[in-house]
């Protein structure tokens, strides 16, 4: 079992690796895409180019989210890791109009790309890369509990099949058919537009407070506590990992404070013990018989 810093400083380790890699990924198919005329190449390489820019915005967030509260953000700063995110995602749309332009400039200047062996070693390669990349991502991701490590991971598994329909194009180019080079970028912008609308509505999710579970499931686990009458206005929100609860719990009218007290601590453990990424927890004790109807 990991301590709080220490799964940090892990975390922090491997996307610092990752991020390192992916760079060397993007540039190398950016540099040699712009070398050869590709542009498919090129649009795979910016591709790759934002799985690092997500390893900087995972980085930023880990590193805001290991603040803890404080007098103006009594809740924590996990919402600047989803305000970063919608950034991304505004900025991944901005790169897929330009694919697209390019590739409908590209439709009617007509001029030919060129194919060598060499485009075939940096793909096959950077396809390498990636493979070791979202299985090692994926491993650790599970060995650490970490969700920012497992969504990259299998964000960086689709490269994989972006970068193999980057070399089927440039089998078709090789074969006399440069028109494959734009219609591939088009896909791959479809595909980056597809991860930012993603992003999008995952982070407005969050951002307009979305129930993150559902209230039966834990009324169920509320009511088997002894003590407990009954519980509603269950609320939930939050992102995945810092999740916040708050409830009502009826108890006996005639129950002492202390008591009633100690069964909004069992409450709250309760709920921690069997719901994974629960932050906090509050509870309104009330007498039964008040509940309105």
């Amino acid at each position: 079992m990991y301590d709080i810093e220490s799964r940090f400083r892990q975390i922090r380790n491997v996307m610092i690796y990752i991020l390192f890699l992916n760079l060397a990924v993007s540039f190398a198919k950016i540099a040699y895409g712009m070398y050869t005329n590709v542009l498919s190449m090129q649009s795979d390489g910016y591709h790759s180019l934002f799985d690092g820019v997500s390893n900087i915005v995972g980085l930023i967030g880990i590193q805001i989210a290991a603040k803890p509260p404080d007098k103006e953000h009594p809740y924590g700063h996990r919402k600047f890791e989803t305000l970063a995110s919608i950034v991304i995602a505004v900025i991944l749309a901005v790169v897929a109009f330009e694919i697209v332009h390019s590739a409908f400039n590209r439709f009617g200047t007509g001029s030919a790309p060129e194919v060598t062996a060499i485009s075939f070693v940096i793909m096959l390669g950077t396809m390498c890369v990636n493979y070791g990349v979202t299985t090692y991502e994926s491993r650790k991701g599970t060995e650490l509990n970490s969700e920012v490590l497992l969504a990259d991971s299998a964000h960086t598994k689709s490269d994989i099949y972006v970068s193999f329909s980057v070399i089927i194009g440039l089998i078709a180019i090789h074969f006399g058919y440069p028109l494959i080079d734009p219609i591939v970028s088009v896909l791959i912008a479809l595909v980056i537009l597809h991860a930012g609308a993603e992003i999008i509505f995952h982070s407005v999710s969050i951002l307009a407070d979305e129930s993150r579970i559902d209230t039966e499931d834990i009324a169920e686990v509320v009511r088997t506590i002894e003590g407990v009458i009954d519980c509603h206005k269950i609320r939930t929100r939050g992102p995945p990992g810092n999740v916040y609860v708050d409830l009502h719990v009826e108890v006996d009218p005639e129950m002492t404070t202390y008591k009633s007290h100690t069964i909004s601590h069992i409450v709250q453990y309760r709920i921690k013990e069997n719901f994974d990424g629960i932050e906090d927890v509050l509870v309104h004790i009330e007498p039964a018989h008040t509940r309105s109807v």
